[in-house]
């Protein structure tokens, strides 16, 4: 009878254990979650048309929280804020029509990653999206240049560093085999000098930026920025 007494205890634990292998199983994504974000940038154009030959800025919350000051960070580069809550590579490739192609834009700069590690899609995975994004922009504006920011490093997700440094990596390989495609350091910048991260960047969650966070992330963007781009607003 005691043996009998411990089997729900011990179904507990196994049940608990089953839910942390879970928590560590890559994410399932799906791309249509992002319709009312969607619909609302058809919202923003309708009310005011974006002008072609801009720079798109698309990707996860680092881009969408910074949205409503990107414009003013970047000034006086034109650009269209089309990041969109915790995104991942695969959504961006999923709705490029509707964030970037769509605006024909002369360059488009993408953040996206962060949330893909963190949701344990494999390095591999998360490069391939990005290969078929460029060959997609490629295949539809030849001449658009695009920005492929690195993952951030962050408080918060320290435990799947070592996958954002292998994805980065490999963002870096692509730069380096096409002339139209930079790749933008987002890590240095928020790293001290012992090689960790910055821990005054971060709101309380230890991931997205306060105000002096985003101060760095809007002056790595425009350093990324300017010297190709700050060209086609003057002569243009």
């Amino acid at each position: 009878m005691q043996f009998l007494s411990r089997i729900p205890f011990v179904a507990a634990i196994v049940l608990l254990l089953l839910a942390g292998q879970a928590g560590f199983a890559q994410q399932e994504i799906d791309p249509i979650r992002w319709e009312p974000a969607m619909q609302a940038f058809d919202e923003q154009d309708r009310a005011s048309p974006p002008p072609e030959g801009a720079i798109v800025l698309t990707g996860s919350s680092s881009i969408a929280r910074w949205n409503d000051q990107a414009a003013a960070a970047l000034a006086p580069l034109t650009v269209i804020a089309r990041g969109f809550g915790g995104s991942t590579m695969q959504e961006a490739l999923y709705h490029l029509d509707r964030v970037a192609l769509r605006y024909k834009p002369r360059a488009i700069l993408i953040y996206e990653g962060d949330n893909d590690t963190w949701g344990r899609i494999p390095e591999d995975e998360i490069v391939d999206n990005f290969k078929q994004i460029v060959a997609k922009v490629h295949e539809e504006l030849p001449e658009t240049r695009v920005y492929v920011m690195s993952v951030k490093p962050s408080v918060a997700r320290v435990d799947v560093w070592p996958a954002a440094q292998k994805v980065n990596g490999q963002l870096k390989a692509v730069a380096e085999t096409d002339p139209l495609v930079h790749y933008v350091d987002a890590v240095t910048p928020f790293m001290k000098a012992d090689g960790t991260v910055m821990t005054d960047i971060f709101i309380d969650d230890d991931l997205h930026f306060n105000t002096l966070g985003n101060l760095i992330w809007g002056s790595t963007i425009r350093a990324a920025l300017m010297p190709l781009e700050a060209r086609h607003e003057i002569l243009h």
